[in-house]
């Protein structure tokens, strides 16, 4: 397949990416349901961080506690996170993309990152890529090739494991117009569900749908951005402009609940701390807090605080104690988090959603 030289978006995502570098470092657990969280104790509170193709099959996925994944595959191998390790083989990976003939890189987590060329035949280019990658790293990866991020983003699905597929305005509808909304790249369960409530159940239904509506069901930016989302369209070019982070967070889940106000008080100071000393390295200040309580059984609450631009720890520990205040006394706690919002820098990427806006 050959275009005149133009400019495409590639989007690559390793497969299996934790699964594969655990696999790599114990080849004795290839073909072998491997189950990555926590620190690899199914009887402690944990969630899967990844899993291998073998443990999915039994319906395993990211974000399911732990002892539920154990359950489900009695015989899996589970380990522990290693994030330096993961860190480390992300990083060869988006230096052998870097070195690609031509390649724009925009890393969007360890595992996925947009590349953008400019090639006649973006399915060599892709294939060229893949390979590399697996020479330098012994990784396989898929490769979505678009005519936006958005679609490109898509495609990948399509091609996964190892594969490329390509996604452009010219099949877009073919591909993608029978399937439900969920189905698009920023449209999860409870958007999905305020669309089929006025009767947009697809794809083409929501490129077709007229935007006033959306407007006047999500706003004018957000129903201006699912119309656009519906057909695909947005932002064509990669910008490899450096990401900057716009808050640091920490949370911890406690193994046993905290069930009195001294203990609650010692972990918010911890993760204060925590979050300041991520903070400190920005130098910049912190203009906003976030408080997340997940209290037991299971249930979760999020406490937001705009505060004035300050570096200073005891002003932060003070308004992060106005939002303990919020909480249910007397409730158990499996979970807390706390969040610090920082100000941005003039010259930082504007947006922070690859499809929103495009950055």
């Amino acid at each position: 397949m050959s275009d005149r030289l133009r400019g495409w978006v590639l989007h690559v995502d390793l497969d299996q990416f934790i699964a594969a570098v655990e696999v790599l470092r114990h080849p004795e657990l290839a073909g072998k349901p491997v189950i990555v969280g926590g620190r690899g104790d199914p009887t402690e509170r944990a969630v899967v961080s990844t899993a291998s193709y073998e443990a999915r099959e039994y319906g395993v996925g990211s974000g399911m506690p732990l002892r539920i994944a154990a359950r489900k595959v009695p015989d899996a191998v589970i380990l522990p996170v290693d994030a330096p390790a993961y860190n480390a083989a992300s990083n060869e990976v988006m230096a052998t993309l870097r070195a690609q003939p031509g390649a724009v890189v925009q890393v969007l987590g360890w595992d996925e990152a947009f590349v953008g060329v400019t090639t006649d035949d973006p399915e060599a280019y892709a294939r060229n890529a893949q390979l590399a990658v697996l020479e330098r790293t012994a990784l396989h990866c898929s490769v979505g090739i678009g005519d936006t991020l958005v679609r490109a983003k898509i495609a990948t699905g399509f091609g996964k494991p190892r594969g490329v597929f390509r996604l452009t305005a010219a099949n877009w509808l073919d591909v993608m117009g029978d399937r439900p909304t969920i189905d698009l790249w920023g449209v999860g369960t409870k958007v999905s569900r305020r669309l089929a409530e006025h009767g947009i159940l697809t794809v083409a239904q929501l490129a077709a749908a007229d935007e006033s509506g959306l407007v006047a069901e999500f706003g004018p930016k957000m129903g201006l951005w699912f119309a656009q989302l519906g057909r695909g369209d947005g932002a064509s070019v990669v910008d490899d402009t450096p990401w900057v982070a716009r808050g640091h967070s920490r949370e911890t889940t406690y193994q046993q609940d905290l069930t009195e106000p001294a203990q609650v008080d010692d972990a918010v100071r911890t993760l204060v701390d925590q979050v300041l000393g991520d903070v400190s390295a920005e130098g910049r200040p912190v203009i906003g807090l976030t408080l997340k309580v997940r209290y037991a059984p299971f249930f979760t609450k999020i406490f937001t605080k705009k505060i004035p631009a300050t570096f200073d720890r005891e002003a932060v520990l003070a308004k992060t104690f106005e939002l303990v205040a919020k909480m249910e006394p007397d409730r158990p706690i499996r979970l807390l988090g706390v969040r610090a919002e920082m100000s941005m820098p003039d010259d930082a990427r504007e947006g922070h959603t690859p499809t929103r806006g495009g950055w």
